[in-house]
């Protein structure tokens, strides 16, 4: 393959290449093949951690540059070693998947002879090289339209060979696996025009594949080979479901399955086929006669099922447990349409339910997923007499799930949560939350209660079913209701000598009661104490505090009498064992009762609450630094954070805010807090956000801090840019953004805080370095659109605003890109908004200025970002933006996208057309057409695939 990279020069034009915004071209100089193996060598054993880590530089950089497609291609000619040969067949792929445009079209076909030699002389040196160059083939075939119908000349050119036979059926496997891959931006119309050419192809692959078994027998190797294409041609969804129903390789698929002494790697390849199979026919009613023939399979694998439990073989289990699921998910509308009629037959649910039966947890986890769907099914359709046909079903689940939630009989101290088992156990608190409605909360509730008060079962029993208690009792309806108030009764009389772990789960089921006891406050005294005596021992105090939080969320009102104690719990929080996470909901929960005293009791109690608090803090900064640095205040900021967050009491229009006064008298630590760690992100952002919950508490009431709090912020980001600096600045803005006085004071501040954060974005990479500055950044500019438009509009930074938000938008990150799209959603918005408003005219006409200024660059900007830079779930987001502009004018708007659509890439590097001439103008009149925001989303969601 003589590719030089002299061939190509600076070709890359705009007009077939998305990357037109910035081009790096490589100032590597061409290096030898010698030194090529020589850094390969030293990549993989260069005793020196730092040799290695030059060569992985060097090698990246190569891999990036033009001369990557001659050393590989020459390295895998060489045949050095295993190592030189798969670095180079990496580098084939990844340079086919990512830089094949540097390509000249005349290279293309001599590129695919060349890989179909190396592949064919390297067969045998090792299989991921074998993958790699397969993956490499598959690629180029996918993007080079000139290469038509290659799994055809694929076949003829090797099917006769049997030692070609490994790599022949490894290209036919990656090959629609890749039809999808997200690194191929082959757009749709190529991908169809794939997807069809494969589709008439298909039967001559399975007759090959059938062939190929025949040929080797019991080779093992060779039918898990078969296996995997044949699973990954299911996937793509392009059999003929007539041809595959009455095809013999669907036999031996369950011939293998059925045999008890098939191989652990061989049944899986059988049971992921299987899978696939399942998951292709998911539209069942067009799959009818493949349908009935893996329907009628599927049964047949019960008795081998039972034979795999016999031996213990618990990778047979599980996969045939994957096969009953998916059995069950594809039937699944079947089953809930014509239940017990045809491949509606209810055997599909008794064979889940016998794998709930097995011991392991592990086995019944895998079908929830489908009890999940069932349980939503069948409370869209609410038919009770549908419900009486599963709910028998779904009791049977709910008792094995019980038996599964058991811990060990010689298990010490709590459950733990955040193990496998403990992971598993909440999964299975949720499914039954899903699911319960179909046996009745009340009629579980009480059929678990009555198993613990009429047996004495062991302690394992007894926690489990609590376990499953606490996850239904909120479903259950707490309106006078006997047996909730018997269990409340009887949880809290519970002696302390029962085993811890049942202790723990008593503890969580009362705090999941506390509905119960906002009915029934005699009972808060009982309930109080039981969970005071849980927060003195070590291991049940978080359990116990999250129990208190949550009676203090419910019970507000009657909780208000034991203010007092809550204080005392508070002020010696950190004498009981907590978590950070059960401490601070404590002081929520105690926040919560706060904000329901008397307005004049407030103050006072809520002084005393951060007293404990701003000591610490004050402690803290008295202290010397040790070892330079400062001690960390983190905890005590996040705990007056959320006492500031929760004390939300009712204020009448013309009252003082109880706790502005208490506020204004911890400023001073907060600052000088602010003022010590300002250097380090972390703290400061906690203290932002203490900031924030205090100014959000008080509202307008913090205006004496405004200045001093500003002139900080500023101060301290002109040298430490930290984003939440914007972010508090948002907070400002929206508290006191339409007062006439303080307009001109947030507009000082949005520029002193624009340019650092300008300087900053500038950068090399500056926005995908900074996605929290993006985010924040434009939260401040959104918050200043709705609040003082005028303001902003007005003055000299808007500019420098919307071109940072126009470059910004290309940026692929969720809540950074939310943010830019917003920002010019709104603003673009105020021109149109609030039309009977005295400012309106002055805000159209500012918004046209802008527009003239920055609508074309914009439109061409989203259009290119969405076809080439953003995830589909980011274009609802631009469809928005889109539909202001064109709501606020129509007629410019239309030109300015027609521009913007004469500039994108109308055909693909490997010559394949994008779009048509057809595609664009009816994507123009879609989205020009558009009568609401809702069409213009589904125009670009249609439009955008075919660059992808």
């Amino acid at each position: 393959l003589h590719i030089n990279a002299h061939d190509f020069g600076m070709r890359c034009s705009t007009s077939s290449c998305p990357h037109t915004f910035v081009h790096v071209h490589s100032a590597m100089e061409k290096p030898t093949v010698a030194l090529v193996y020589q850094a390969v060598q030293a990549l993989y054993h260069d005793p020196d951690p730092a040799g290695k880590e030059r060569a992985s530089v060097w090698l990246g950089e190569l891999q990036r540059s033009m001369y990557a497609w001659e050393m590989a291609d020459q390295l895998l000619q060489l045949k050095q070693d295993v190592e030189s040969c798969y670095f180079a067949a990496q580098t084939m792929k990844m340079k086919i998947q990512t830089s094949f445009f540097e390509l000249p079209p005349e290279t293309h076909i001599a590129l695919r002879d060349s890989l179909l030699s190396h592949i064919q002389s390297l067969k045998d040196l090792s299989p991921i090289i074998v993958t790699q160059l397969a993956l490499a083939i598959a690629d180029l075939a996918l993007q080079m339209a000139s290469w038509k119908g290659c799994v055809h000349t694929l076949i003829e050119k090797y099917s006769n060979d049997v030692s070609s036979m490994t790599f022949l059926i490894e290209i036919l496997t990656v090959l629609p696996e890749e039809v999808h891959s997200r690194s191929l931006r082959i757009g749709a119309n190529r991908r169809t025009e794939i997807i069809e050419d494969l589709a008439y192809y298909s039967s001559t692959v399975v007759t090959l594949l059938m062939t190929c078994v025949e040929k080797s027998g019991s080779n093992e190797k060779m039918l898990i080979k078969v296996f995997r294409c044949l699973g990954s041609w299911f996937n793509l969804g392009v059999l003929d479901s007539n041809f595959m129903a009455n095809n013999q390789l669907l036999m031996v698929l369950f011939q293998v399955l059925q045999r008890d002494e098939t191989s652990t790697n061989l049944h899986e390849a059988a049971s992921d086929c299987v899978c696939s199979a399942l998951y292709a026919i998911e539209n069942v009613d067009t799959h009818m006669p493949l349908a009935l023939q893996l329907f009628q399979g599927v049964l047949t694998l019960e008795t081998a099922y039972h034979m795999a439990v016999a031996r213990e073989d618990l990778d047979k289990v599980l996969n045939y447990c994957r096969i009953f699921t998916e059995l069950c998910e594809t039937f699944l509308e079947t089953t809930v349409k014509s239940p017990g009629q045809g491949m509606g037959d209810l055997r599909t649910l008794e064979l889940l339910l016998i794998c709930a039966g097995h011991p392991q947890y592990e086995v019944v986890e895998i079908s929830f997923n489908f009890w999940y769907r069932l349980g939503e099914n069948l409370y869209k359709t609410n038919d009770p007499a549908l419900h009486g046909i599963f709910r028998p079903y779904i009791q049977r689940l709910l008792h094995g799930l019980a038996r599964h939630c058991q811990l060990d009989p010689d298990h010490e101290g709590i459950p733990e949560d955040t193990d496998d088992f403990g992971e598993f156990r909440m999964r299975v608190s949720d499914l039954v939350k899903d699911v319960i409605f179909l046996v009745g909360s009340m009629e579980c509730f009480s059929q678990l209660y009555s198993t613990l008060k009429e047996g004495n079962p062991p302690w394992e029993v007894t926690e489990a079913v609590l376990f499953i208690m606490a996850a239904i009792a909120k479903s259950v309806d707490p309106e006078n209701n006997p047996t909730l108030t018997e269990v409340l009764e009887q949880v809290v009389l519970l002696p302390e000598t029962v085993h811890i772990a049942v202790r723990y789960t008593s503890i969580e089921l009362v705090g999941e009661m506390s509905e119960v006891v906002d009915r029934n406050p005699r009972f808060l005294d009982p309930v109080l104490n039981y969970l005071m005596k849980g927060l003195r021992e070590k291991t049940l105090a978080s359990v116990a505090a999250k129990a208190i939080h949550n009676i203090c969320s419910v019970c507000r009102d009657h909780m208000a009498q034991h203010f007092q104690g809550l204080l005392d719990i508070a002020r010696a929080l950190d004498s009981f064992a907590l978590t950070t996470e059960a401490a601070v909901g404590l002081l929520k929960g105690t926040a919560l009762v706060l904000a329901r005293l008397p307005l004049e009791k407030i103050a006072e109690c809520l002084s005393d609450l951060c007293a404990v608090q701003v000591m610490a803090l004050k402690k803290l900064l008295s202290q010397d630094p040790s070892n330079g640095k400062a001690a960390d205040p983190t905890v005590w900021l996040d705990r007056l954070a959320v006492i500031f967050r929760h004390t939300n009491p009712i204020v009448e229009n013309g009252q003082t805010h109880p706790c502005q006064k208490v506020i204004q008298e911890i400023w001073p630590v907060l600052s000088q807090t602010l003022n010590t760690h300002q250097a380090d992100n972390r703290i400061v952002e906690r203290c932002c956000r203490c900031l924030r919950f205090a100014v959000r508490c008080v509202g307008k009431g913090s205006a004496s801090l405004l200045q001093p709090l500003v002139t900080q912020m500023v101060s301290v980001y002109q040298v430490y840019p930290h984003s939440c600096f914007l972010y508090l600045g948002s907070i400002l803005v929206d508290e006191y953004g339409m007062e006439e006085g303080c307009r001109q004071g947030l507009l000082d501040m949005l520029q002193a805080l624009c340019m650092p954060t300008f300087q900053l974005l500038e950068q090399p990479n500056g926005l995908r370095n900074h996605p929290d500055t993006v985010d924040d950044l434009f939260r401040l500019a959104t918050r200043f659109v709705q609040r003082s438009p005028v303001t902003l509009l007005s003055s000299g930074i808007i500019v420098h605003i919307i071109q940072c938000a126009i470059a910004a938008t290309t940026l692929d990150h969720r809540d950074a890109n939310c943010s830019v799209m917003k920002f010019v959603r709104d603003l673009i918005h105020t021109g149109v908004s609030n039309d009977h408003e005295d400012d309106f005219e002055l805000r159209k006409q500012l918004i046209g200025q802008a527009m003239g200024q920055h609508g074309q660059q914009l439109v061409t900007q989203l259009m290119h970002t969405c076809c080439f830079c953003l995830p589909p779930y980011t274009l609802p987001d631009v469809a928005e933006v889109l539909w202001e502009i064109m709501v606020f004018d129509r007629p410019t708007f239309c030109r300015w996208l027609e521009n913007a659509l004469k500039g994108l890439p109308k055909e693909t590097s490997g010559g394949a057309v994008t779009v048509t001439h057809k595609q664009l103008t009816d994507f123009h009149k879609q989205v020009t057409s558009a009568e609401e925001c809702k069409q213009v989303c589904w125009a670009i969601r249609e439009f955008t695939r075919l660059f992808r």
